[in-house]
C-alpha cells in the first residue's frame, strides 16, 4: 500500500522504508536543502524546510500499477493540500531500475513522463474544471486532477546540463495552482519572487533559463512545455496529453 507521507513521518520512521526509498528521499533532501548550492525554486525549498511538502514512493514508472498508485495519492493529496501549508506540493519518487538509469536518455524520459501523466488521468474520477480549457494549446490550460489544476515538474537521471532538472531517480512533482495566487506577474511579491527564482536558476544551472519558462496566463505561454524541460533549448511542437484527444480532433 502506497501512503501519503510528510518529511517528519519519513525521518521519524526509518525502519518502514526500503533502501531505494531511503536513497531517493536522502537525495531529494540533499538537493533541495543544500545551503551551499541553493535550489532555485524558492517555494519548493521553503515547502521542504517548513514540512509543507508531501511525498509518495511509487514503483517502476513504466507499469500501470504505478499510474494507479499516483492517482490514488494525488486524489488523497488534493483533498488535504490546503491544510499542509502555503508552499504545498507533492513529490512522487519513483523506483528507477538500473536499466533506466544507465540506458534512458532525456527524450526517453520525456515520453515516460507523458505516459505517466496520461496514465494518472485514466483514473481521474472527477469532471475537468469548467474554467480550465481542455486544449493544452490554449494558454490558460493546466493539467487537472480531481478537479484541481496542478503545475507539474519532472526531473530525471539523464539531465546533466540543466542541473535543476537532474535527480538520481525519476521524479514528478505536482504543485496546486492555488499556491501561485500571490506568486504571479500582477503583484509586487510575485514579480520579486520571479526575479529571485530566475537569478537562482541561472546560478544553479550555469546557463539561461529554457525559452519555454513563462508566466501562467500569458498569451505566448503554454504550461505543458514547462513540465518537462530538455537539456537544450528545444521543445516538443505538440502536447502529448491525450485525455481529450478524440474530442479536440473533431473541432
Amino acid at each position: 500500500m502506497t501512503h501519503l507521507l510528510s518529511k517528519s513521518m519519513i525521518e521519524e520512521n526509518p525502519s518502514q522504508f526500503t533502501p531505494w526509498q531511503h536513497e531517493a528521499f536522502t537525495a531529494f533532501k540533499n538537493m533541495i536543502a543544500d545551503k551551499d548550492n541553493t535550489y532555485p525554486c524558492v517555494p519548493g525549498r521553503q515547502g521542504f524546510l517548513m514540512d509543507h511538502l508531501r511525498y509518495g514512493f511509487i514503483g517502476d514508472p513504466r507499469e500501470e500499477a504505478s499510474y494507479k498508485s499516483c492517482a490514488a495519492l494525488l486524489k488523497e493529496y488534493t483533498e488535504c493540500s490546503r491544510d499542509t501549508g502555503k508552499y504545498a506540493s507533492i513529490a512522487f519518487l519513483f523506483e528507477t531500475p538500473v536499466d533506466m538509469i544507465e540506458g534512458y536518455d532525456v527524450e526517453q524520459y520525456e515520453r515516460l513522463f507523458w505516459n505517466v501523466l496520461n496514465g494518472i488521468s485514466r483514473y481521474d474520477e472527477k469532471e475537468w474544471p469548467e474554467d480550465i480549457p481542455k486544449d493544452p494549446h490554449d494558454h490558460q490550460w493546466e493539467f487537472c486532477f480531481h478537479g484541481e489544476p496542478y503545475f507539474a515538474f519532472c526531473a530525471t537521471p539523464a539531465h546533466t546540463i540543466r542541473k535543476s532538472r537532474h535527480f538520481t531517480h525519476f521524479l514528478i512533482a505536482f504543485q496546486p495552482r492555488w499556491v501561485f495566487e500571490e506568486i504571479n506577474d500582477s503583484t509586487p511579491f510575485g514579480r520579486k519572487m520571479k526575479k529571485a527564482i530566475r537569478e537562482r536558476l541561472f546560478q544553479y544551472d550555469g546557463m539561461p533559463g529554457h525559452p519555454s519558462l513563462k508566466w501562467y496566463g500569458q498569451e505566448d505561454n503554454y504550461e505543458w512545455k514547462q513540465y518537462f524541460l530538455r537539456d537544450d533549448d528545444s521543445a516538443l511542437s505538440k502536447c502529448p496529453y491525450t485525455r481529450f484527444k478524440n474530442l479536440l480532433s473533431r473541432k
